[in-house]
């Protein structure tokens, strides 16, 4: 048999249907599996060890982008794929679905769309509180009756495999940083780019020095997207000045690649971030993390993994325009963001990392909270063992 699956656009949704991937190669293990991703985020399934390839495509524009869109439907027919599943539901997405010809196509209950599939599964149009993966899980229903089971945040965690060329190029970076083994790293990641899910700059300042300052074997990273390189630099720099005489505890990271970034937080003792492609990046790792919620709802979007793993959800309560479509600001002053204080996030971030160290304790990690008495912690940055 020969699955194709479609997830275009976002980072955290192709993140979320990992769990997916790996429950159909479980039901199909002679199967076939494609995947159809756009650049942005083939990362996150390169390495995916349930797939047998990956075909990108680009995100694109006008006459270009239909031309493209032509041809690669002409591959998929003639690809003679058995079933297509759609995780996206997104007009390209539905066209390339029915283009592809494959006898069976499921997706979405999409209004205007539904004819291009011959299994149609029910997605209402609210703001559902129920979680973005297993919104995606209802499509498996229609593969096969074992897979009309639930999902399983133990069983069905989000993956995303550690890229070897990857991970060496980060050990490099942080060795040529002079990162210590027996120093515990932070990573905190900055979204300025959506005013949506931005959290303020000021509050990332505060956030940084602080976290700094508390511990003097502590060291916070701050990776960002390009878009926001300026303003974790800016941030950086702010952060230091608030702490004479620790300003090498911060260091700004740069750009890292999704697969970077994926090797980069699995040296870590805790991942901050927004509700972004990073924090779901994240979550296939085992770091201890903090999300900060904004329009969106934990109960939606948090990590997918493990309750055994720790994961802090912070966000402001009993606002009435809370989840919203981030098209437009009701009250126009993102005060979903403005209110989350940066104490709430310090607490958390702390709470977090004191979690980790009792957990190292009771599994007699070593000696050292930090890191093994022969200062080797796991990739060399005193993760639990």
């Amino acid at each position: 048999m020969k699955i194709l699956l479609i997830r275009l656009r976002l980072i955290g949704d192709v993140v979320f249907t990992t769990p997916a991937v790996r429950a159909i190669r479980r039901e199909f293990p002679d199967a076939h599996l494609t995947y159809l991703v756009e650049p942005g985020a083939w990362d996150v399934v390169a390495d995916n060890p349930h797939l047998d390839r990956v075909v990108t495509i680009p995100h694109g524009r006008g006459w270009r982008r239909a031309v493209g869109d032509v041809r690669l439907a002409l591959e998929l027919r003639r690809e003679a794929f058995d079933v297509v599943v759609d995780f996206h539901g997104g007009p390209r997405a539905s066209w390339l679905t029915w283009a592809s010809g494959a006898p069976r196509r499921i997706g979405y209950d999409v209004a205007g769309r539904r004819w291009m599939y011959t299994d149609v599964v029910d997605r209402p149009r609210e703001l559902r509180a129920r979680h973005s993966v297993e919104n995606q899980w209802d499509l498996l229903s229609r593969l096969a009756p074992a897979l009309s089971r639930p999902a399983d945040r133990a069983d069905d965690r989000v993956e995303m495999a550690e890229s070897p060329a990857a991970a060496v190029r980060v050990s490099d970076r942080l060795a040529r940083a002079g990162l210590d083994p027996r120093e515990e790293l932070v990573v905190v990641h900055v979204s300025a780019g959506n005013p949506f899910r931005r959290w303020p700059a000021d509050f990332f300042v505060e956030l940084v020095s602080q976290l700094g300052k508390a511990d003097p074997v502590r060291r916070i990273i701050l990776t960002s997207g390009p878009s926001e390189a300026g303003a974790a630099r800016a941030i950086g720099e702010r952060a230091r000045q608030a702490m004479p005489g620790r300003e090498g505890a911060i260091l700004t990271g740069g750009e890292f690649s999704l697969a970077e970034l994926r090797s980069l937080v699995a040296r870590a003792a805790l991942f901050i971030g927004g509700d972004s492609g990073p924090l779901h990046v994240a979550a296939t790792s085992d770091v201890p993390i903090v999300g900060l919620f904004g329009p969106t709802l934990p109960v939606r979007s948090a990590p997918w993994r493990p309750s055994s793993l720790i994961t802090e959800s912070v966000e402001v309560l009993d606002l009435p325009c809370r989840p919203c479509n981030q098209r437009q600001c009701a009250p126009g002053d993102f005060r979903c963001l403005t209110s989350l204080a940066p104490d709430r996030v310090i607490e958390a971030a702390e709470r977090a990392l004191a979690r980790a160290r009792a957990q190292r304790g009771t599994a007699g990690g070593g000696p050292s909270s930090r890191a093994r008495a022969d200062g080797s912690g796991v990739r060399g940055l005193g993760l639990p063992q």
